[in-house]
């Protein structure tokens, strides 16, 4: 894909699929988020799909994946990220209870990673365990920013444009049951 080179399936989900992958060019070892064909037939999904490496590219924070590149290979968009070794937390907690220490660290560092989105009127709006990944190292690194809402005024006015189609008030956008009683009632 593109000068990428596929070595093994990571993880597969409703946007895609993830791979491990090579960047012969650096010789470094990356993941690559595939949106499948018949997704990117879906203009929907699609734009989702561009907007979630769009706003992740706009961040450089170290508790939010680093975005490297994004491209298109025969019509199917591909996003190339850095390859992280760990688990998400979702998996993380179906084992045994975590301790205080590493829920507050970990709360911690997802709200630095929250509070730099921010900051760059960047708000993620699907936050869950599934969307954490825990490193091998201990860090909290946010995924998935398909959902985002990209509310900062220096947006170019095409970008604005087409946000503000994207969602309106009331409408319900998110995993249900992550959301607050704020947005499952549309407000």
């Amino acid at each position: 894909v593109g000068p990428y080179k596929i070595l093994s399936l990571l993880a597969a989900g409703g946007m895609g699929q993830v791979y491990r992958a090579s960047d012969p060019r650096i010789q470094r070892e990356v993941a690559l988020k595939i949106l499948p064909a018949h997704f990117s037939q879906d203009p929907d999904r699609l734009r989702r799909f561009e907007q979630g490496a769009r706003a992740a590219g706009l961040l450089n924070h170290s508790n939010i994946v680093a975005i490297f590149d994004a491209g298109t290979e025969n019509g199917v968009p591909y996003l190339v990220s850095e390859l992280l070794q760990g688990e998400v937390l979702h998996q993380k907690l179906k084992g045994q209870p975590l301790p205080i220490r590493k829920i507050v660290d970990y709360s911690i560092q997802i709200a630095k990673g929250l509070c730099a989105a921010h900051d760059k009127g960047i708000v993620h709006r699907d936050l869950k365990p599934q969307n954490i990944f825990i490193t091998k190292e201990g860090h909290a690194k946010i995924l998935d920013f398909g959902l985002a809402k990209l509310t900062h005024p220096e947006m170019d006015d095409s970008y604005k444009k087409q946000a503000h189609l994207q969602t309106e008030t009331g409408m319900v956008i998110g995993t249900v049951v992550y959301m607050s009683p704020e947005q499952v009632s549309g407000r």
